[in-house]
């Protein structure tokens, strides 16, 4: 029997990741790197697309996406140099539960940010500032709950890339304004656990400007052929460095112009020993 091919290998591979990954429900897993490597990305996004698929033909919705390891500081945080992007489901949207679910995370993690809705598509031209700019409907401030189903959060580009950008849930900001009426780069974070003083942080944190960042989304998500549409919600990255919130933690994050987004973490307890402190 004849060896098999570098592409039969590959298509392996991610299956085997995307099996890794999906199988974590309860525990996280060790990492995917072992299948991927730590340069392959368009595998890693291979991945992440096999699972989105999963979820959709289970029912799911997918309603925008997430920008992740847009801050330096959180970058430095987790060991990667580069920004990365996930899909958002509808189930993931907690905004109007009385408290977000503990017992649907692993090892969460909370990062305040801002998020945009998208009045247009972003699918033709440059998609460059000024495009994307134009097709933002509106913004609030938001909360995303990151979670990764690799153990310990050891991970790679790679790791959280084929983890869907290890992304959890997050919550929206009751306010909303529009482009027009505040600038999303000037934008100052402050974030409190249990009222103390935890995280902040500006927009200019988010690769330069939340736009910029949002145009890099845009862009990407084309060359992958999942461009961005009217309606999505996109949260755009994180002004500051992230949070651990295991169960009781309440998180309260103040955004100059956008105002205040809270969440308070059930006390059910996660289904397995971890240092959140």
């Amino acid at each position: 029997m004849s060896a098999s091919t570098p592409t039969t290998q590959r298509s392996s591979s991610i299956l085997a990741a995307a099996a890794r990954l999906a199988a974590a429900t309860t525990r996280p897993c060790a990492p995917v790197r072992d299948l991927l490597g730590v340069t392959d990305i368009d595998a890693a996004y291979a991945v992440q697309q096999r699972l989105a698929d999963d979820r959709v033909a289970a029912g799911g919705t997918i309603t925008g996406r997430k920008i992740g390891l847009t801050s330096p500081a959180v970058q430095q945080q987790l060991g990667v140099n580069q920004p990365d992007f996930g899909v958002l489901f509808a189930d993931m949207d907690v905004t109007g539960l009385p408290e977000v679910p503990s017992s649907r995370l692993l090892q969460p993690k909370a990062e305040a940010e801002i998020a945009f809705e998208l009045g247009a598509d972003l699918v033709d031209g440059d998609l460059d500032i000024t495009q994307v700019r134009a097709a933002v409907a509106r913004a609030a401030a938001a909360l995303e709950i990151v979670d990764s189903r690799i153990a310990d959060w050891d991970i790679t580009i790679t790791d959280t890339v084929a983890d869907n950008g290890s992304s959890g849930l997050y919550v929206l900001g009751e306010k909303w304004l529009t482009l027009d009426e505040f600038e999303p780069r000037d934008v100052a974070m402050r974030l409190y656990k249990n009222g103390e003083l935890a995280s902040e942080g500006t927009g200019a944190a988010c690769l330069g400007d939340p736009l910029e960042a949002l145009s890099w989304l845009a862009r990407n998500a084309r060359d992958y052929g999942q461009p961005l549409r009217a309606g999505q919600v996109i949260l755009s990255g994180a002004l500051g460095p992230m949070v651990p919130t295991p169960p009781g933690t309440t998180i309260r994050a103040d955004l100059t112009s956008l105002g205040t987004v809270t969440a308070t973490f059930s006390t059910v307890p996660i289904p397995f020993p971890k240092d959140n402190s």
